[in-house]
Parts: C-alpha cells; sequence; structure tokens
C-alpha cells in the first residue's frame, strides 16, 4: 500500500492507544498482528496469549496457553500463522493459530539449547528455526524433520539474533560485546567477521536488507550503525538514551530508527542527514594542545619538574587532551552525541549553535521496555517489559507515517 510522509513537528509524542494488564510476571515478548486489532504476548509467567480487541475497546485473551518453562523469545510468521516459542529450558515450541485467531494446536518442541532462549527467527524459503541462548550457541534446526542442522558456539552467552533471508547471514550479538556475522548452510556455517565497537553486552540488533546496514543497542546505552553493505565499515554513534539500550527498528520509508531502553526511553533518531562518523581515540603520552605530561609519562615529568595530568579524550577530535585544555561540554548530533559530551576548547570554540540542534526526539514511555515491535504500515508499536504490561501506541505523530487509505489507529 501507498503512504503518505507528514510534517513531523518536534513536539509530537507517541499516543498511548491501549495498555493490556493480565500477566503475572514479565514479558519477554510482544508482537501486533498484522492487519488485525490483536497482540501476541510471551511471558515469564509460562503463557503465551493472544489478545484481540473487542467492541468494548479492551483486549481479552483469545488464546491462554499455559507452557512448561517461562517463555524467553517469540516469532510469529504471519502468512502460515506459525508461532515460535523459546522457553527458559531450552526448548523451542512451534504452534498453528487458527485462522480467526481463537484457537492455537501445538506441532512439534525443537531441542535447540540447554539453556535460556533468548531470539528465534523463522525461515519458510529454507524451512528453518533460528535461534540464540544462553547456551553460548547460534542453532538451526529443519521445522520439516525437527533435526538439528548445525550449531555454532561463542565465548559468552548469545543473546539478540539477526538475519539476511536472501544471502542467508545471521548476525549474533553477544555479551562480551561482539557481533559475529555467520554464513549459514545446510549443515555447517563459515565466519564472516566479527564487529567490536561496544563497551557493553549487546541487547538488540536491527538488520535493514535494503541499505544493508546493521543496529545494534548495547548496555553501554549507545547504538551504533554498521554499515555492512560498504564504505569502508563505516560505523556511526548514537548516544541519547540513560539507560540499556534494549530494542530497535529502522523505518526505511521515512529513514528513522526507533530505539527503546529499559528506563522506558523512546528514542527516534532521524538518520536521513549526512552524519560525522566519531574519530578513534588517539593515544599519546602528553596532551596533544599543551603538551603537558599524562601522570604515566615519568621522563617527562622528571625533565620537566612537573606532576603529572589524567588523561582524557575530546569526542569531537579524538585528540589526547588534559582537563584544562578541554574545559567545555557541548552536544554535537551530527556525530550521534545527543548529550553534552567532553570537547578540547579549540573543538567548542569550531561548533556553532545549529550544530547543536538535536537530531532525534525523546519520548518517555512510563514503563520499562525489555521489548518492542512496530506494525510500520499502520505506524503501530508494542512495548512490553518487566512491570508486566503491554503498551500499545501510535507513532504516526512522531514518524509521520500513515496509509493513503484513510486508515486510523485510534
Amino acid at each position: 500500500m501507498a503512504a503518505e510522509i507528514h510534517a513531523r513537528p518536534q513536539s509530537s509524542r507517541p499516543v498511548l492507544l491501549s495498555k493490556i494488564e493480565g500477566h503475572q510476571d514479565a514479558v519477554t515478548a510482544a508482537l501486533l498482528i498484522p492487519k488485525e486489532d490483536g497482540v501476541i504476548t510471551a511471558s515469564e509467567d509460562r503463557t503465551i496469549r493472544v489478545w484481540l480487541k473487542r467492541d468494548s475497546g479492551q483486549y481479552w485473551p483469545s488464546i491462554y496457553h499455559t507452557m512448561a518453562s517461562p517463555c524467553s523469545a517469540m516469532a510469529y510468521h504471519h502468512d502460515s500463522r506459525r508461532i515460535f516459542v523459546g522457553q527458559d529450558n531450552g526448548a523451542v515450541m512451534e504452534f498453528h493459530v487458527s485462522e480467526d485467531f481463537n484457537k492455537m494446536n501445538f506441532i512439534k518442541t525443537y531441542p535447540a539449547h540447554q539453556n535460556r532462549v533468548s531470539a528465534i527467527i523463522f525461515s519458510l524459503a529454507t524451512e528453518w528455526v533460528i535461534s540464540t541462548g544462553h547456551d553460548k550457541c547460534v542453532s538451526w534446526m529443519c521445522t520439516r524433520s525437527g533435526n538439528m542442522l548445525g550449531r555454532h558456539f561463542f565465548t559468552s552467552w548469545a543473546s539478540c539474533l539477526q538475519y539476511d533471508f536472501d544471502t542467508q547471514y545471521a548476525f549474533i550479538g553477544d555479551y562480551s560485546g561482539q557481533i559475529t556475522l555467520l554464513k549459514l548452510e545446510q549443515n555447517t556455517c563459515s565466519v564472516i567477521t566479527t564487529l567490536k565497537g561496544h563497551e557493553g553486552s549487546i541487547a538488540c540488533l536491527w538488520w535493514d536488507p535494503i541499505q544493508r546496514l546493521l543496529f545494534s543497542g548495547a548496555s553501554d546505552n549507545s547504538i551504533i550503525m554498521w554499515d555492512i553493505g560498504g564504505r569502508k565499515g563505516r560505523t556511526l554513534l548514537l548516544q541519547g538514551h540513560h539507560d540499556k539500550v534494549q530494542s530497535l527498528c529502522y523505518l526505511q520509508l521515512t529513514r528513522q530508527l526507533v530505539s527503546c531502553s529499559s528506563d522506558g526511553g523512546i528514542a527516534v533518531w532521524n538518520m536521513d542527514v549526512s552524519r560525522e562518523e566519531a574519530p578513534q581515540w588517539l593515544e599519546s603520552d602528553s596532551c596533544q594542545k599543551c603538551e603537558q605530561p599524562f601522570f604515566w609519562n615519568i621522563k617527562q615529568m622528571w625533565d620537566t619538574k612537573t606532576l603529572g595530568l589524567r588523561q582524557h579524550h575530546c569526542r569531537k577530535c579524538g585528540q589526547a587532551v588534559c582537563g584544562k585544555c578541554s574545559s567545555k561540554r557541548s552536544s554535537y548530533p551530527v556525530m550521534g552525541f545527543e548529550f553534552q559530551v567532553r570537547v578540547c576548547d579549540s573543538c567548542y570554540d569550531s561548533i556553532k549553535d545549529e550544530d547543536r540542534t538535536s537530531l532525534a526526539t525523546f519520548h518517555e514511555g512510563k514503563h520499562n521496555i525489555s521489548h518492542m515491535s512496530m506494525d510500520v504500515a499502520r505506524g503501530l508499536m508494542v512495548t512490553c517489559g518487566t512491570d508486566r504490561i503491554v503498551k500499545i501506541w501510535d507513532m504516526t505523530p512522531v514518524v509521520g507515517c500513515s496509509l493513503a487509505t484513510g486508515f486510523s489507529p485510534h
């Protein structure tokens, strides 16, 4: 369907449409059902539920199914109406949901992992269910036979997963802060490359197959955009969250990135601008501005009879500087710094007022967000988290997309 792009006033905010309560423990996944007023949720309370909107405007569970173990991850394939649920015990269970979403039939169990399942993706073309887990591996299993096809192990928990259906490349983030790119084959795999840039564990990934961009969010409160398709591995750093970034979604139509953090922060980043790559931090034994020695430079301290200084770095130029030569703070959104960060005095003087104009909007979800998913065509977003609440949002005031058919999410 065609879509219209509307102007986005900076004051626009997500509109809370519905709040779903009823789970007895953390909700680990919530997915909007395409073309339906419905949501599928999975929870640590061992239940998977399908919620349909009634004439009263309230959501009621049309399906309530109790599992043997807490539900930790979920994938839903709408065309075949297949649901895959990962559990704390390492198993992935497949169900088929009826056309009216009032009944769910068990299909089979996949012994995918030895520990908690962290992410699941289903590929209809290959009939693979791909999953990551806290047993430090990614596995892919055949949905026809139920057999294990292959496994690849990492040095730490595999925490999140994205997959390119055309090339059969899998992106796996782990708790060490590393992202591994694998080429999956029928019974084997090969490591293509590893990406290192985060200072904390990887919490979420998003792959855009059109522009071949990978976005990663981590416990260091930051997001990195990796240009997998070219430009010499160009990366962009985005810093605007105050807590762990737990979910991401890139909107190709409007070139915006939506991110959610565990403190309830919802950010919408404008990626349709020319951004600058953050510089690599330079190392030096003395301040690269005033040439005063740093505290480990014993020889220069002795020669000049001065005390060594602490080393800092300018976020704009990357030079190693002392505190006196970097006494200023400034935001620099074009480089992803929506907060005020340390810059050297000369860089501070070079930043114009218009350079400080924000390239993102920030909103308060008012609940812990551990998982988010979007129905881009309708401009809807669903969030869930440890507070056991599921929220459905109208994002069209923020992202500016609405269907030309006249659909209204209200």
